[in-house]
């Protein structure tokens, strides 16, 4: 982690590779003050672009050493920026975005789950810049703000609403840093209700985070209390069965 923020302070564009995601926790001094700062502390002089890949989440008998998701850790380091893409189109687009376009060392969380996701792909130079959120399900009922993983689950979700009249409107903010806050508030205005999720525990996470941007922001518009569904502030248990008992699913939402 070092190394590449210091070949990117250089004039390079590497990739590392972090492989499970606690493993960043040894590397988060080099992450935090190395990469994330030296943009800020230079005055802008020196450029970090350094993408940090790393794989996420409750994977299936990871436990509690390989089940987490660090990214809302990542959102408490100021200087970092974070995609969560959702499907292979968003991979490719704000990946090329990252490595072509940013100033910014880049954390890519990309969830174990969503290594089988199978979706088109642009071709050619497909990017998609930070900051810009899409709406993955137009709705009027209901505002679903997804991360990650949770976006396949949210629209799962939002099928099985629809058969009972509901219309949930899911949300992919696809990047945390830069975060598209106004789609996210245009979308609970127009709908007057909204539920966030994302995998990462439920204290001090990202789910928690974005709920509290929305209410802050967009409070008077509410029509009933907020929620979010998020991980059991708990380690992630080995046990197939536990482990389900803590994730948040299709059906929770």
């Amino acid at each position: 982690a070092g190394m590449g923020a210091g070949a990117a302070m250089a004039g390079l564009r590497p990739i590392v590779d972090l492989g499970t995601g606690s493993f960043a926790f040894e590397a988060f001094p080099a992450l935090a003050n190395e990469a994330a700062i030296a943009h800020y502390t230079s005055n802008g002089q020196t450029a970090v672009p350094v993408l940090y890949h790393l794989h996420s989440g409750i994977r299936g008998a990871g436990a509690a050493q390989h089940s987490h998701a660090p990214h809302a850790l990542f959102w408490q380091t100021p200087g970092l920026q974070i995609m969560l893409p959702a499907a292979p189109a968003e991979v490719k687009g704000l990946l090329r975005w990252a490595l072509l376009r940013s100033r910014n060392p880049t954390i890519f969380v990309n969830h174990y789950r969503l290594l089988d996701e199978r979706g088109p792909v642009p071709a050619g130079d497909y990017e998609i810049p930070f900051g810009r959120a899409r709406v993955a399900r137009p709705g009027r009922d209901v505002t679903i703000i997804a991360c990650g993983v949770m976006v396949p689950r949210a629209l799962a979700a939002a099928e099985t609403l629809a058969l009972e009249g509901i219309e949930a409107e899911v949300i992919d903010p696809r990047t945390l840093v830069p975060l598209d806050l106004g789609t996210l508030l245009a979308s609970v205005r127009k709908t007057g209700r909204v539920v966030t999720t994302d995998e990462t525990p439920r204290s001090c996470g990202v789910a928690g985070e974005l709920l509290a941007r929305v209410c802050e922001e967009a409070w008077d518009a509410l029509k009933a209390p907020p929620r979010r569904v998020a991980t059991p502030d708990v380690p992630i248990p080995f046990a197939a069965t536990q482990e389900e008992y803590v994730t948040p699913t299709a059906g929770k939402l």
